[in-house]
């Protein structure tokens, strides 16, 4: 199941009913798992550890050096999970530094042009669509969806079922079930999303109620979460609030009065 023209290293690891395609190469130091498909041109190299199941299409650079100053060529690390799909010259780097790798989670989609930079942290299901970027440290929670050329700042973070309108740009922390919209703004919840992944109608109002009091009540952030912790009881609104008590960098906020009917509409 080898192409003649693929180019593999002896010291590579390949599991059982590989697939590899034409002008491929595998570098020294890739472990590929059970099953995957690694489609033409594919460039898979540094020291990558690859799951079982997953798809390259043609053109992906999977595990190459970090676009870092900083970094000294030392033999940093590249994690995948199982079942992800990487669709054509998707990019992902492996880290800067030893202590740290960079991870990619199971049953991801990662669209044609995608990039996932040095050490960042990707989780499960999450979709990348064309052109989507992430720099380097950035954590994206499961579930998260980027659409087209959604640009995510160094060291920010993405939460659960969190959604990036195409072309938005995040350098402060977009908690988890809201939408981002142009640059560190969110319009609203999730709520698609939310039915889709079974929270019921009671976590969807109480999510609501948390979201008006985040984004739109005026207060001080502090002064919110000492009191919210008391008064909202709910697993996804607690997530929330551990969101957005963790962040360093801030994070986005609602784009206005312009959003509340908008939001309205979606809910039931």
């Amino acid at each position: 199941m080898i192409h003649p023209t693929a180019i593999i290293h002896p010291g590579a690891c390949l599991g059982a009913n590989v697939r590899v395609g034409p002008y491929a190469v595998i570098d020294a130091g890739v472990t590929l798992g059970d099953r995957c498909v690694v489609g033409p041109h594919v460039y898979l190299t540094g020291e990558t550890t690859i799951g079982s199941g997953n798809q390259f299409h043609a053109g992906c650079v999977i595990g190459d050096a970090p676009q870092d100053l900083k970094y000294a060529g030392q033999p940093t690390r590249l994690r995948i999970g199982n079942d992800n799909v990487f669709r054509e010259h998707v990019t992902v780097h492996r880290s800067n530094k030893l202590e740290e790798d960079t991870v990619l989670g199971s049953n991801n989609l990662l669209m044609a042009g995608a990039h996932v930079a040095h050490n960042c942290q990707v989780g499960n299901h999450v979709i990348l669509a064309n052109g989507a970027l992430l720099a380097g440290h950035v954590t994206v929670q499961d579930r998260a969806f980027l659409s087209g050329h959604a640009l995510v700042h160094q060291f920010t973070r993405v939460g659960t079922l969190a959604l990036m309108q195409g072309g938005a740009a995040v350098s402060q922390d977009l908690p988890p079930f809201t939408i981002a919209t142009g640059n560190n703004r969110v319009c609203g919840l999730n709520v698609i999303g939310l039915r889709r992944n079974g929270y019921s109608a009671a976590d969807r109002a109480e999510l609501k109620r948390l979201y008006h009091e985040l984004f739109r009540s005026g207060e001080k952030r502090r002064d919110i979460l000492a009191r919210a912790n008391s008064v909202f009881t709910g697993e996804a609104a607690k997530a929330v609030l551990a969101f957005v008590a963790a962040s360093r960098r801030g994070f986005c906020t609602d784009i206005g009065a312009r959003s509340q009917s908008a939001e309205s509409g979606n809910e039931e």
